[in-house]
């Protein structure tokens, strides 16, 4: 049995998950309403359920189990005369009775009175496993209360409309609606949200007011998925949450704002790009999940096909010259520059870049954020950038000539620059160059290639199986030279969400720029053109570059029409 020493508090202090200022703060703010203090920790935002108990366990020595470990059918209540008020009151639930040992799932493992007197009133040996309180009450729900209620229904059962007053009024005080959004409910309501999106790998959350309804989507592997969304009333207490976290104005509900929060939930470092956008029916919210944990800054690991990756990092050592990767928003093209820059990051290279937002810090390069309300844009950011003697320059993005134009010059005396435009393919990118004014000879002499890029889902390798290969793909694998292959999909598991897909991997077009094609660059040719010219000489298109990772079971025929559809065959 546990001996009351070393109580929650003491050993978060120890492991240094909290600080003295907490519990302080705590204190001081009346907050420990609980007989518990892991729970007013994790209700009120300063710990992670998973941080506590994965603490707790290390330290305690008793298991930590989540829900998809729990039995799949529980324990009857009456077998082991324990009322469903009791183990909701006391947040436990039975998940073995073996013999004379029942064991007993538990949120709080130092409320000794209760393991005491469910051991002398059942006369069986008790042993705890540590749980979440939301995975406990689930379980009962599931088990033994219907199973019609979810995480979301209990925390909106636990706010009051009575408490939401004055939240959708401009008039009230700033004061009143920080106090209302700082209330443990919307706390918690709101690290769900967080907490569920990254769990489902998700890379945005939308939250959308519309007339009768509040919509809350996530973005996962580059779709949306509309999940179970809080109710409309708490709209506005949701959305004054997020922007206290993230340092906005609450007060302003009229115009734009942008803001970042920096989090530490599921063990993860999460950064999140916060946008909000006042609407017809309220503020609109969209963050955006930065996981550095999961950022992949390895070209080798990038799903280059071999020669693109031998002819990529050949181009990223060049001296000088400029290089662009090319595709639209969300294609991952940030990632691939982020990629080139950490494998040429070494002490004798001084690398700055200007981004619009800064989306990744990374160590030993100078980054710069763009802030068009003072007059830092590209432009003026790459003017200042060339004077501070730097080895490689990057640049966020070239939305106008003045940027293009700048930018070529740096290249053109002695710095490399590597920066991304929006066309579909990498021929594009040339002529896109052409409209925005720059000269033909000034593009010939700068640019050393082109990379375009997408974005295709990936076959989950749980629920993968063969599909069946349509006429449409059989003629077109035949202009390939390639007719006796297979093709998969997925059929839907709980691993992938029964999406079928878990993960996305890039396809690519890497234009390099040699003689033939400088040739046509100043001849002002057309993008068809210098892409048949490319062809010759070896380049695969992004389609080409599709449906060999179709071939290889990747990914499926639908996922490369879907990112191809427009774009060059």
């Amino acid at each position: 049995m546990l001996k009351k020493v070393n109580p929650v508090e003491r050993i978060l202090l120890r492991h240094n998950k909290i600080t003295e200022k907490v519990l302080q703060e705590i204190k001081a703010g009346n907050l420990h309403s609980s007989s518990y203090m892991g729970k007013t920790l994790v209700d009120h935002g300063y710990i992670h359920t998973q941080t506590l108990l994965e603490t707790l366990s290390a330290e305690l020595r008793l298991p930590y189990v989540k829900k998809d470990q729990y039995p799949k059918s529980g324990l009857p209540v009456e077998s082991i005369s324990i009322s469903e008020d009791f183990l909701r009151e006391k947040v436990i639930f039975p998940l073995h009775l073996k013999d004379d040992t029942l064991v007993v799932a538990v949120f709080d493992p130092f409320d000794l009175y209760t393991i005491e007197d469910l051991k002398v009133s059942l006369g069986k040996n008790i042993r705890i496993v540590l749980s979440s309180e939301q995975d406990i009450l689930e379980a009962i729900e599931a088990h033994y209360g219907g199973g019609g209620g979810s995480a979301m229904d209990r925390m909106v059962g636990d706010i009051k409309d009575e408490d939401l007053h004055g939240l959708d009024s401009l008039d009230e005080s700033t004061e009143h609606i920080r106090d209302m959004a700082s209330e443990a409910p919307v706390i918690k309501l709101v690290n769900h949200i967080i907490s569920e999106a990254i769990e489902s790998r998700a890379s945005d959350i939308h939250l959308e007011p519309f007339a009768e309804e509040l919509l809350l989507r996530y973005r996962i592997d580059g779709i949306l998925h509309e999940f179970d969304p809080p109710p409309k009333r708490l709209s506005s207490a949701i959305t004054t949450r997020i922007k206290i976290m993230a340092k906005l104005d609450i007060s302003e509900r009229r115009l734009p704002q942008d803001g970042r929060i920096k989090l530490k939930i599921l063990g993860k470092d999460i950064d999140m790009r916060v946008s909000t956008l006042p609407t017809l029916h309220g503020e609109s919210v969209v963050m955006r999940i930065l996981d550095r944990g999961s950022l992949v800054l390895d070209l080798s690991q990038m799903g280059f096909p071999g020669k693109v990756h031998e002819q990529l990092e050949t181009l990223i050592l060049k001296p000088y010259g400029k290089l662009l990767v090319t595709g639209p928003t969300g294609s991952g093209k940030t990632t691939t520059l982020y990629a080139a820059l950490s494998k040429i990051n070494t002490p004798n290279k001084k690398i700055i870049t200007v981004e619009d937002p800064v989306e990744y810090q990374m160590r030993g390069i100078n980054q710069i954020h763009v802030k068009s309300q003072i007059g830092l844009n590209f432009a003026s950011g790459l003017r200042s950038i060339v004077r501070q003697d730097p080895d490689v320059i990057m640049v966020g993005e070239i939305r106008d000539p003045e940027t293009a134009e700048i930018s070529i010059q740096a290249a053109l005396t002695g710095h490399l620059v590597f920066s991304t435009v929006h066309t579909n393919d990498a021929a594009g990118a040339i002529t896109r160059l052409l409209d925005m004014g720059i000269e033909n000879f000034l593009i010939s002499s700068a640019l050393l290639g082109v990379l375009a890029q997408r974005l295709v889902r990936v076959i989950c390798p749980e629920c993968k199986e063969e599909a069946p290969l349509t006429p449409t793909l059989k003629a077109e694998m035949a202009q390939l030279g390639k007719e006796e292959i297979k093709v998969y999909h997925g059929k839907g598991c709980k691993a992938c969400s029964q999406t079928g897909f878990r993960g996305r991997c890039g396809i690519y077009e890497l234009l390099v720029i040699d003689d033939h094609i400088r040739e046509l660059i100043l001849k002002k040719s057309t993008a068809q053109t210098i892409c048949d010219q490319a062809r010759k000489t070896g380049m695969t298109t992004l389609r080409e570059d599709g449906w060999d990772k179709v071939i290889k079971g990747i990914t499926t025929v639908e996922e490369i029409l879907r990112v191809t559809l427009n774009d060059r065959n």
